[in-house]
């Protein structure tokens, strides 16, 4: 059964980097997300690929793809649905909003009010929703692809730290080399949009590998060093406040997954440290001294992830 799982990851992979030219970290990360049942959060300027990434990965696993567009005036019933009243029957129904999918584009999240930004919460959180009192559990896999653009850019509601702590990771596609840009509108031309992905598997050999990865071991040791990381985010004075516990779930959970991606089935040093800092930057926000005094968030926590002591394997 691993070496079915591990031949699925390689396919999948192939399969997106064949559409989504150039950026195999971003693929990387965002397929550790997946099997690790974490969320996504694709912060970048508009046009480089945040919403073809999400649609090419939901036609590789054969999932559900749903996409709403947040804008100011955008509801929490848009979101997660609403009770409709049936004159026939005389009864309340329930009519699905955009999160009732598999793979869920949520675009410009931070363009939309705080209150419907959430209205996302419970879904992220539990795979559920809440209706007028009664609980619809949403299809599995679910799997959240926030995109926003810089917190710079006017019109924008910046995601509060206890929203931003819901995501497992947050990443940044960046310019396309060269290369690779040139590439990109070959195959355009050619026409091989996202829409021309071919899916590789199902919804259930993907929840089949979530099973695989929850199995990973994580032994003591590694776990101290997680943790080690942890604590010195909490130290740091920098910051104003530390990663939290669920930083640390999420630190282990996208750590098997790297490993199960990697094709092993227990967790190293290595596999922590390579998702540190998608996991735990943006759970981090800096004090209003340290902005003054220009402080790179990123440079900080890169030092206290080298600082921490890496057990002997």
């Amino acid at each position: 059964m691993e070496e079915r799982a591990y031949s699925l990851v390689r396919q999948l992979r192939e399969n997106i980097n064949r559409v989504f030219i150039g950026k195999e970290e971003a693929v990387e990360n965002l397929l550790t997300c997946l099997f690790a049942g974490g969320h996504v959060l694709l912060e970048d300027v508009p046009g480089v690929g945040k919403t073809t990434l999400a649609v090419v990965l939901a036609q590789s696993i054969g999932c559900r793809f749903g996409r709403i567009q947040f804008t100011p005036d955008t509801l929490p019933g848009d979101v997660i649905g609403v009770s409709v009243y049936n004159m026939k029957t005389g009864e309340f129904e329930y009519r699905p909003g955009a999160v009732t999918t598999q793979i869920l584009l949520a675009d410009e999240i931070n363009r939309t009010a705080p209150k419907t930004q959430a209205s996302l919460l419970e879904a992220m959180a539990e795979g559920q929703v809440t209706v007028d009192g009664n609980v619809y559990p949403l299809p599995r896999p679910f799997l959240v692809i926030a995109t926003q653009n810089p917190a710079e850019f006017l019109g924008t509601y910046p995601l509060p730290e206890a929203q931003l702590d819901r995501f497992m990771m947050r990443l940044s596609l960046g310019y396309p080399e060269r290369e690779q840009e040139i590439k990109m509108a070959r195959l355009a031309l050619k026409g091989q949009t996202p829409d021309t992905a071919q899916p590789v598997c199902t919804a259930e050999e993907i929840l089949t590998a979530m099973e695989a990865v929850r199995a990973v071991t994580v032994k003591d040791a590694v776990l101290g060093y997680m943790e080690d990381m942890i604590a010195l985010t909490r130290q740091e004075t920098r910051f104003v406040l530390g990663a939290s516990p669920r930083a640390m779930l999420a630190l282990m959970r996208a750590s098997q997954a790297k490993a199960f991606l990697r094709e092993r089935d227990y967790v190293k040093p290595d596999d922590v440290k390579a998702v540190a800092a998608e996991v735990l930057l943006h759970r981090l926000a800096l004090t209003p001294e340290a902005r003054i005094q220009k402080a790179d968030a990123a440079g900080i926590l890169r030092s206290l992830i080298l600082k921490a002591k890496v057990p002997m394997e």
